[in-house]
């Protein structure tokens, strides 16, 4: 078995578009896959561990494992576990953080791309860690010229970083902004990458016609969940439990979207609701992708677990 640490990861240069590419590629393929729902381990408040199995054909597959501990700086971390489903190999245990990190980011940009309003010119940003870099990092990749106004909610002076680390896209103009209320109100699309909130975070007067609303954690809007007129996800088993699905006035999963069989937005008015739970393909896809880079490499920590030989072995 390989050893794939984050640097190893990291080295690689992987450009914004490929992230792009190796998500599209999943949603594409989704139905080839088999995806059990995650299992979800809450010990206490804040703090959760997920378990995430499930292959991609023949030929991949894998496990994830992501838990969340909020004193710990990141709070988030995550492993994966790759293998040959051919053989039953396991071919590598990686880092997750940069995967977790990249995939999720371009998964919210393919919604935003997908969802929004034709000529939205107006992001509203709440959480600005990594997963928030990734996403604007790939929207921008993938964008152009276009000019985006992005209006970042202040924490603890992270939206100051934030934009220093787009100080090289200049049409991206940046504001900070000081309330939940204030970001949300007057944006066309509202990225969310808080990973906790205990309730709802603002009424649904806040949510302007035509917005279209990205929760990456999904927590803090399930009052968008009773009026809004679409929910898109990516998994109907990842959501199916949701205490207002049986409410939703419009639901299909983006795959259905992008072959072509779901209704995708049809009016500059609709409010629209994403939830991209968190596909463990995208993670499984991303680690094949790399793997394969690596070992073309030929610079990777190999890792002997002195698996018993015999067929008896007690």
């Amino acid at each position: 078995m390989k050893i794939v640490t984050f640097d190893d990861i990291i080295k690689l240069n992987i450009d914004p578009v490929t992230c792009f590419q190796w998500v599209e590629e999943t949603i594409k393929n989704k139905e080839k896959a088999t995806l059990p729902p995650k299992i979800s381990l809450q010990p206490k408040e804040g703090v959760f561990c997920n378990v995430m199995p499930c292959f991609l054909n023949s030929s991949w597959g894998g496990v994830k494992v992501v838990n969340r501990y909020p004193e710990r700086k990141p709070s988030l971390d995550s492993k994966i576990l790759l293998l040959n489903m051919e053989s039953g190999e396991f071919l590598a245990l990686m880092d997750g953080n940069w995967i977790t990190a990249m995939r999720t980011g371009a998964v919210a940009a393919h919604s935003i791309l997908k969802l929004a309003r034709r000529e939205f010119s107006t992001i509203a940003m709440l959480g600005l860690g990594n997963t928030a870099r990734a996403t604007l990092l790939v929207l921008a990749s993938l964008i152009g010229d276009k000019k985006i106004h992005v209006k970042l909610l202040k924490y603890k002076e992270q939206e100051k970083a934030f934009v220093e680390r787009f100080a090289n896209h200049p049409n991206l103009e940046f504001s900070y902004i000081e309330t939940q209320e204030e970001v949300i109100k007057g944006s066309e699309v509202v990225v969310s990458c808080v990973t906790h909130f205990q309730k709802d975070i603002c009424s649904d007067d806040c949510f302007d016609e035509g917005v279209l609303v990205v929760p990456v954690h999904t927590r803090g809007f399930t009052n968008c969940d009773l009026f809004f007129d679409k929910v898109y996800a990516d998994d109907y088993g990842h959501v199916h439990h949701f205490q207002n699905f049986e409410k939703f006035k419009y639901f299909a999963e983006i795959q259905e979207l992008v072959k072509g069989r779901a209704r995708g937005r049809e009016s500059d008015t609709e409010r629209i609701l994403a939830y991209n739970i968190g596909l463990a393909i995208h993670d499984i896809n991303y680690a094949a992708h790399i793997y394969q880079m690596i070992i073309q490499e030929g610079n990777i920590m190999n890792l002997k677990l002195g698996e018993p030989i015999e067929k008896f072995w007690i």
